[in-house]
């Protein structure tokens, strides 16, 4: 690998590991208050693809938090920060091959995994999936700080924010100062 391309994923992987140490701090305890997907197939009958063991997985991850809250047969937008249905189902997520064979459940099985030390060849690809889509020239983090920026309300587009708490990242005051000085809206 080039020593311009190591410098371009270990710039992704500050920013990436910046961002841990918010959602760490800020989501990740509350994770029952935002994550609720639908390709869980509930505790009791959790259909497990590969050799992970997944009740170990979330129990060590998870400890704390009730596995009705993050485990379910349906999806259930009520569990969510803003009350809504939001993201695309797990059936258009394996069309679009956003899984690896290592982690079939996606991004938040791949950020559990990384979040407990395993370090993967599809890291890259994930770290660069949150930037782009969260990372702060993200296109849905820049979205929703535009729309605030546009309407002084920060609860409009409820879906973008809540699109945005599932992939771990929480709208804050400090990034939209920084996004408005980017920007030169200050």
């Amino acid at each position: 690998m080039s020593n311009a391309r190591n410098k371009v994923i270990d710039r992704y992987r500050n920013d990436y590991e910046n961002q841990l140490v918010i959602a760490e701090k800020n989501i990740y305890p509350q994770i029952q208050k935002y994550y609720q997907r639908e390709y869980y197939k509930g505790v009791d009958n959790f259909i497990e693809y590969g050799s992970t063991d997944y009740q170990s997985l979330f129990q060590e991850t998870l400890a704390g938090v009730s596995p009705h809250l993050y485990l379910g047969n349906k999806y259930k937008p009520k569990m969510n920060m803003f009350k809504i249905r939001s993201g695309m189902n797990y059936d258009y997520w394996t069309e679009m091959n956003w899984m690896h064979r290592d982690d079939p459940y996606g991004w938040f099985e791949w950020y559990l995994k990384y979040y407990n030390g395993r370090r993967h060849p599809d890291d890259e690809r994930q770290i660069k999936r949150w930037q782009d889509f969260c990372g702060v020239n993200g296109r849905w983090r820049k979205r929703i700080y535009s729309r605030i920026y546009e309407t002084n309300d920060w609860q409009v587009s409820p879906r973008i924010q809540q699109s945005l708490l599932h992939w771990g990242y929480m709208v804050n005051k400090e990034d939209y100062m920084q996004w408005k000085y980017l920007n030169n809206k200050v």
